[in-house]
């Protein structure tokens, strides 16, 4: 019944955490879908691509006979940190971020100079506010298996 959040700045290595987690046996849900995520216009005009306040609360106080890993990095997840059992950050330099987002095929995002940009100032003013609130922090450059066995490890009664 434990709720885990995976988060973490692009190239970290959510996604395929997620992927091991579910080849193990474990219910894993990516945020970065329709299905979990909308995208809203700010006050300013911008937008932002935020979690859909009812269908996580419904995921998250649904939830009661497994461990639960949920992935994302969105500006809204911090309203339902009360909900997670733990708050985990992946994180890595922006140099491994840089060469896995490069190489990546699953997903378009950073390909792009003012994504990468946008991947570097992230870096700097979000992952520290990330940091601050997590409960645990994994280093995203050790390899995978040990990443996954980490998150597992939280799980434990």
């Amino acid at each position: 019944m434990t709720k885990v959040l995976i988060t973490g700045m692009s190239g970290t290595g959510k996604s395929t955490a997620l992927e091991h987690l579910h080849s193990r046996g474990h219910r894993t849900v990516d945020t970065d879908t329709d299905t979990w995520s909308q995208w809203v216009t700010l006050p300013d005009g911008s937008t932002d691509w935020i979690w859909r306040d009812q269908a996580i609360t419904d995921l998250l106080t649904g939830h009661g006979t497994s461990t639960l890993f949920v992935a994302g990095c969105k500006t809204n997840q911090g309203q339902f940190y009360p909900l997670f059992d733990h708050i985990v950050l992946l994180s890595a330099p922006a140099e491994v971020l840089l060469t896995r987002i490069a190489a990546r095929t699953n997903n378009p995002y950073g390909k792009r100079p003012e994504e990468r940009d946008a991947v570097m100032d992230y870096l700097a003013t979000v992952e520290p506010l990330l940091r601050a609130t997590a409960t645990a922090e994994i280093d995203a450059t050790a390899p995978i298996e040990r990443v996954v066995q980490q998150l597992e490890e939280l799980a434990e009664p």
